[in-house]
């Protein structure tokens, strides 16, 4: 077929140009032209097909099973209490060094950040701390010996069709909160103690030590942002291999 082309392409040249030897130049020019065209380097591949594969799988509808919930729970009350947790201590760090306990008692209130209160709306959620001896007297709650036997007990229910119960204990691990919650007269200052009581008149939330409990965090959230939380957590990600440097 590229060879009857070619014929008649010649043909057409030497009746416009009348002369074999100028036909025959351009006919070799067009056969530069055709054999270019048709090379295998100029075949487009498709970029990225790993990809692109990856991000079509994350598309896919995708079954959620009871079980799947639940460890969403978990796995959403865990990242939310840990980030409150960190922010915490950093908020506090920054608040006592700058003006003491009576200053830093202020800001003891993770679940109340701006961040944390963010984070807490895309999950679908509300978080509190409780315990059985609070400062905060709104605080009050009796916990389950059971459900607190360890630091590292969780507790995961769902209290509804629509909604998820997170429940996990708050240690002192940081010597910092023995500044407001430790032993009045050796953790804490006569001074910064009448503080804290002005302001909290009912407080029973000192005496600790560390490694203590001295509460619980509590989340609730709604079906669907556990669902969505679970969507993400488990999607798969893309992650680019570079090529190593050979020089430097």
């Amino acid at each position: 077929m590229l060879s009857l082309m070619l014929n008649n392409v010649f043909y057409l040249i030497s009746e416009r140009f009348g002369s074999w030897r100028a036909a025959g130049r351009c006919s070799l020019a067009v056969l530069l032209v055709a054999t270019t065209a048709c090379s295998s380097d100029q075949v487009e591949h498709l970029k990225d097909s790993k990809r692109i594969g990856i991000e079509t799988a994350n598309w896919e509808v995708k079954r959620i099973m009871p079980n799947d919930l639940l460890r969403a729970t978990r796995w959403a009350g865990d990242s939310l209490t840990a980030t409150a947790d960190t922010l915490l201590r950093r908020t506090l760090a920054r608040e006592l060094a700058a003006g003491g306990v009576a200053g830093a008692a202020e800001f003891c209130r993770p679940e109340t950040y701006f961040f944390i209160d963010s984070l807490a709306g895309v999950m679908k959620a509300t978080a509190r701390r409780v315990s059985a001896r609070p400062r905060n007297a709104a605080q009050q709650m009796t916990l389950s010996a059971e459900e607190m036997r360890t630091d590292t007990t969780r507790t995961i229910r769902r209290t509804s069709q629509e909604v998820f119960f997170y429940q996990r204990p708050i240690v002192i691990n940081n010597a910092l909160c023995l500044r407001c919650h430790g032993e009045v007269g050796k953790d804490i200052a006569a001074a910064d103690y009448a503080a804290i009581k002005k302001r909290f008149p009912q407080d029973q939330a000192t005496g600790y030590r560390l490694g203590q409990q001295m509460g619980a965090w509590q989340v609730e959230m709604r079906r669907d942002g556990v669902a969505e939380f679970w969507t993400m957590k488990t999607r798969k990600k893309w992650k680019e291999h570079k090529m190593p440097k050979l020089f430097k």
